[in-house]
């Protein structure tokens, strides 16, 4: 795989070579010693060498043309010289792209998207990011959007306040970031840490709010934006689609076939894809005017976040979390970004084998509502591509992130021949408050209905066949008939949900009435957000839940058909993507007639069956606020008008966190310690698993958030003596040993472990791993070469004052060979 993209300055200059020579060299044609015997022949045809050598020439200009990326070059003379302005390749916008990270407490931290108490992390597989991608119109600087994509399990409401608030903070400069235009997506992975959601329902599981874990997710997330701020520059947009094959299917298979058959008929293309759910991935190019090189790509394809499993207890941004770390390091450039946002995410699942029953029966799951021979879902467990693989699902999640990745790297170095340029220069961006609570709208047939206060059905309960629940709730037919009547007791003890309210959500058995409790805060959001991007002809809806595959579509075509016929958003076609979930978590968004039936999604849609009708209804009542005749002003007094505003419960949520009271080590063997080294010698082939056991502390007291845990280091060697000087004796010809990084926790091979030994005197046991072979040579030249090796744990430790204390451990030395 070519991982180094062509770019129009690195192309080769004609200009540099006399004009006979680039002919003769690049058409292998002969001027001297040609053959005797048609030496008469070549005299009576000494007109046409020259023709022939035009001929030549002309055509070897045509094919260098036909490579080089479209609106690069300009024409001066016979030859062609670079062209920034490339007009016919789209308009001038200012981009800009940064990363930070936002990894918080790796330990000790429930993880947030299973909602299983007992699944609390142990460690750190791959460091969690936010990326953040601005656009900004030259003409009007105020008309700017910022995308963020978080490896996060959504956006959120204290996480969006937190973030709104710190770029105040930060002056005038960012004062053009604001409510309207900032949208803070996650990857919806289900393996980073919990505790930082703002409604007190997602906090249950992780025993209240984790102000560290939220600090860290705010605090990284401005940062990426001051990255993208400060690397802002003139460049183009270019989008482009391809198709993604084994990375996703639908989970709810029942509830999608009961959308029309028409409907489903027109994304029904193969019995590979049946459109059960979208296989293509959208990516947007952002490319630097200057020079014509990408500083990054944002993507939207849609797959859940749930590789790694209910059981791994490693923090990870899971497959998209890998799909990114593998096109920023085959990229290469230290400062390009890749941003993979999920998009009609609802019903799809990484876990492409399917839904098992694991009771030894060899038998898939229910169709209708996923449950196994003892009529329950516990042993329903979807299976990845490396189910087998006995690693909580890692070795699944690498290779669903990889499935990913390939067809959007390849894309991306075809995007400047096969992209389409975004043109128009307006950047418009809206955002509204929505209270979803009883608000009643005509549907387009003309039918009066109304969406309901936020609750949950039995099937929620249920789960799904990624993570399936507890005790005997079950998807599509759960209700308090066929469930133990203790669930009964325990929604009435929530809320007894009046008949209105049943009425309102049929045909779903309400479980948990979350939308009317407020004690002692919300349990769930009513108010949600309305957040629309445009730039040219590119929209972005930034939907707040979790769509599924044909509400996804549904909404987007509605937009895109509005649009279209709109005067006011320009002559080009209408591209119109779905990121999310964002800016708040309020679960799933279905169609009326996967609603219907009730399976988990369904019951996970909180405003009633009519909720997708009520967002694709308040979306097209804003659309015109992103025409090309709106002024900045007018978003700006939009933005101000007096909005049912969420409330934002980071400073008042419960929490039950234990702190780190202190951190203790073994007798004569102090902080950093090893307790079991590597071995002298590991053979590269085999691709060994390196491991070393140190004595640890707890490593919430420092996040080392923009460093690492763990690296792996190689001995260089390099003469002592400077290049060019001259040695004047033996004992200047020494070499200078060096020993340099070559993996950290960034990388998705070097994992770090921590275990807690005694509660009582505050000991842990710290092991890094590095699991050569893990990558699958899926980024070339990232294998470890022959040579010198060891590992090394950062760490830090607390006092019983409550003082940190930073200490090294280093393994010893061993042979790679």
């Amino acid at each position: 795989m070519d991982t180094h993209r062509r770019h129009p300055d690195e192309d080769e200059d004609f200009n540099s070579q006399p004009e006979d020579k680039l002919l003769i060299q690049d058409t292998n044609i002969e001027t001297e010693n040609l053959p005797t015997q048609h030496s008469n022949h070549v005299k009576r045809s000494s007109w046409r060498r020259p023709l022939l050598l035009i001929f030549a020439s002309l055509l070897l200009a045509i094919l260098i043309f036909r490579t080089l990326p479209p609106g690069c070059f300009t024409r001066t003379g016979f030859f062609w010289t670079k062209d920034d302005s490339r007009k016919e390749s789209g308009d001038q916008y200012l981009i800009g792209a940064g990363k930070a990270d936002i990894t918080g407490p790796v330990v000790e931290i429930n993880l947030m998207g299973y909602a299983d108490p007992a699944q609390v992390g142990t460690g750190l597989r791959q460091r969690l990011y936010s990326r953040a991608f601005i656009v900004g119109s030259l003409d009007h600087p105020a008309d700017r959007l910022v995308y963020l994509v978080l490896d996060t399990q959504s956006g959120d409401t204290a996480i969006r306040y937190g973030i709104l608030n710190a770029l105040k903070d930060l002056g005038p400069e960012y004062a053009v970031y604001g409510k309207h235009n900032v949208a803070v997506t996650g990857t919806h992975s289900h393996a980073g840490p919990g505790g930082w959601l703002n409604y007190l329902l997602p906090q249950i599981t992780s025993k209240g709010f984790d102000h560290q874990g939220y600090k860290a997710i705010v605090d990284g997330a401005v940062l990426s934006i001051r990255r993208a701020h400060e690397s802002l520059t003139p460049g183009y947009l270019s989008v482009g689609k391809t198709k993604v094959e084994g990375a996703n299917i639908n989970r709810s298979r029942f509830a999608y076939l009961q959308n029309p058959e028409e409907e489903r008929n027109k994304y029904n293309i193969s019995q590979e894809d049946d459109g059960s759910v979208d296989k293509d991935l959208t990516l947007l190019d952002f490319q630097r005017a200057s020079d014509g090189k990408s500083i990054g790509v944002l993507t939207w394809f849609a797959t859940h976040g749930t590789s790694l499993l209910g059981n791994n207890t490693l923090i990870a941004g899971d497959n998209k979390g890998v799909a990114a770390y593998l096109f920023e390091k085959s990229v290469g450039e230290s400062a390009f970004v890749a941003g993979f946002s999920q998009a009609n995410v609802g019903d799809t699942s990484p876990n492409v084998l399917g839904a098992w029953c694991e009771d030894g029966s060899g038998q898939m799951c229910s169709f209708e509502n996923s449950t196994c021979s003892d009529g329950k879902s516990q042993a329903c467990h979807a299976r990845g591509p490396f189910f087998r693989t006995k690693d909580n699902g890692a070795e699944s999640c690498f290779e669903v992130g990889r499935r990913q990745f390939e067809p959007a790297f390849e894309l991306y170095n075809t995007l400047q021949q096969a992209g389409t340029p975004i043109r128009g220069t307006e950047v418009k961006a809206f955002h509204k408050f929505h209270n979803m609570s009883n608000y009643g709208f005509l549907l387009p047939n003309g039918s009066q209905v109304e969406t309901c206060p936020a609750a949950l059905g039995y099937s929620f309960a249920a789960g799904t066949s990624d993570g399936p629940g507890a005790f005997d709730f079950t998807q599509h037919d759960g209700n308090e008939n066929t469930t133990s009547p203790v669930w009964r007791v325990v929604s009435g003890m929530l809320k007894e949900p009046t008949q209105e309210q049943r009425a309102c959500h049929q045909p779903k058995p309400i479980l948990l009435d979350v939308g009317e409790v407020d004690k002692p805060y919300q349990w769930t959001p009513n108010i949600v957000d309305i957040q629309v991007f445009r730039v040219g002809q590119l929209v972005i809806i930034v939907s707040p839940g979790e769509a599924s595959t044909m509400a996804g579509r549904r909404w987007r075509d509605a937009i895109k058909d509005a649009a279209s016929k709109s005067s006011e958003m320009g002559d080009e076609e209408p591209i119109v993507v779905l990121g999310g979930p964002a800016n708040s978590y309020t679960h799933y968004i279905t169609t009326e007639e996967e609603y219907a039936v009730q399976r988990y999604e369904g019951a996970s849609t909180l405003y009633g069956p009519h909720t997708l009708a009520a967002y694709i209804h308040v979306t097209l009542s804003y659309l015109p606020l992103l025409g090309s005749r709106v002024p900045p002003a007018l978003l700006k007094e939009e933005e101000e008008e007096e909005e049912p505003f969420p409330p934002d419960n980071s400073n008042r949520s419960l929490s039950f966190i234990s702190p780190v009271v202190r951190d203790g080590h073994p007798l004569f063997s102090p902080f950093g310690s090893v307790l079991e080294d590597v071995k002298k010698e590991y053979i590269r082939a085999s691709n060994p698993t390196i491991s070393a056991k140190f004595v640890g502390a707890n490593p919430r007291n420092n996040l080392r958030q923009e460093g690492t845990y763990v690296a792996v280091e190689k001995l260089i060697t390099r003469p002592s003596t400077p290049a060019g000087a001259e040695w004047t004796s033996k004992e200047e010809e020494e070499v200078k040993e060096e020993w340099q990084v070559v993996r950290t926790d960034v990388d998705w091979d070097l994992v770090f472990h921590w275990r807690r030994t005694s509660e009582v005197m505050g000991t842990s046991v710290v092991e890094i791993v590095w699991e050569m072979g893990a990558l699958k040579g899926a980024i070339p030249g990232s294998e470890a070469d022959a040579g010198v090796y060891r590992l090394r744990y950062y760490g830090d430790s607390r006092s019983l004052s409550g003082t940190i204390t930073p200490f090294e451990g280093v393994s010893s030395s061993f042979d790679l060979v």
